[in-house]
């Protein structure tokens, strides 16, 4: 299934300023490329970051392993918006590929900033993506933008990771790290994955299930970006994230609720461990229940604040046939 601009993207586009010009990195990857799409449809000025050039008209290529970027091409963009960084699932982490997880994100990162700090005419603000796992596994403790780094290593690259700007936001650019939650569509990323055991009835519990899941749908992380780009009282960590975190159990009940599937099997932590090593207490059983509070201050409105509802929307199932699957 391909990955389309939904309409609450478009809309948002629609409003934005003729003068605009937005710079994208992670131009390929399950947010850029719905981000592109939706500024695209609204005729605004677009342009994508990218490793490897397509041959797309407007592409900007990089190498951050190198320090190479084209830092003329820059010149004149009003919003830069860094999503790019390694893939921290796709593969059991070794040394090797923590060390990789966190340079893709440090070293882009500096990269950006240092350009973006020396360019005669720097952008008027930098949103540059981190997570919540800057929080760590916190049980079922509420956590705003006010809270703690917490512990373990997803916690720590998030913390370089925002750090990285550093340069950028000393040169007097607005710099907003969004601490995306997981990112629901059925195009891609971690509900892609689950959808055909889940519509196979091999939908799971994970350990526990007790542990929280802070989420949000891949139309408000886009609405999200373009929200906090123009809001100018925003700067610093703003959740990405729905107003309402589920945990692990609700989530899969919910989901296999709109999918008319059965999901009684439920996998223990060992077993998880096993199979995932660190990355299974890091990802799969950690909790966190992270809070949108600024988002909500600042007046964004979520299209998608409640999992059945959204996840009855994504995959084009009556809402109502889930509605409290998560009691």
């Amino acid at each position: 299934m391909p990955i389309l601009a939904t309409s609450r993207a478009r809309r948002t586009a629609l409003s934005t300023n003729a003068e605009e010009a937005f710079v994208v990195t992670g131009a390929n990857g399950l947010i850029g490329s719905a981000l592109i799409a939706a500024l695209s449809a609204g005729g605004t000025s677009v342009r994508g970051v990218v490793r490897h050039s397509s041959g797309r008209a407007g592409e900007i290529v990089w190498d951050p392993a190198s320090q190479t970027i084209d830092r003329n091409a820059l010149e004149g963009a009003t919003t830069v918006v860094h999503l790019a960084g390694e893939n921290i699932a796709a593969s059991r982490w070794t040394p090797e590929t923590k060390s990789r997880i966190l340079s893709s994100r440090t070293e882009g990162t500096q990269l950006l900033s240092q350009t973006l700090a020396r360019l005669a005419r720097p952008p008027r603000v930098l949103v540059s993506a981190s997570a919540v796992g800057f929080y760590g596994n916190r049980g079922a403790e509420p956590l705003d933008e006010t809270s703690s780094r917490g512990r373990g290593f997803l916690a720590e690259v998030c913390e370089q990771w925002e750090q990285s700007t550093n340069q950028a936001r000393d040169a007097g650019i607005r710099v907003v790290h969004l601490r995306f939650g997981v990112v629901l569509t059925p195009s891609g990323g971690a509900l892609a994955k689950m959808l055909t055991p889940f519509r196979l009835g091999g939908g799971a519990t994970l350990g526990s299930g007790e542990q929280f899941m802070s989420w949000i749908s891949l139309d408000d992380a886009v609405a999200a970006i373009l929200h906090v780009a123009r809001e100018l009282r925003l700067e610093g960590p703003v959740n990405a994230v729905a107003p309402n975190p589920v945990t692990n159990r609700e989530f899969t009940r919910t989901l296999a609720s709109v999918l008319s599937r059965p999901a009684f099997v439920r996998v223990p932590a060992f077993v998880l461990r096993t199979l995932f090593g660190e990355m299974a207490d890091e990802m799969l059983l950690a909790s966190t229940r992270a809070l949108p509070r600024r988002l909500l201050k600042s007046g964004f409105v979520f299209r998608h604040g409640d999992l059945p509802a959204a996840l009855a929307e994504m995959l084009g199932r009556n809402a109502m046939g889930a509605a409290g699957s998560g009691q």
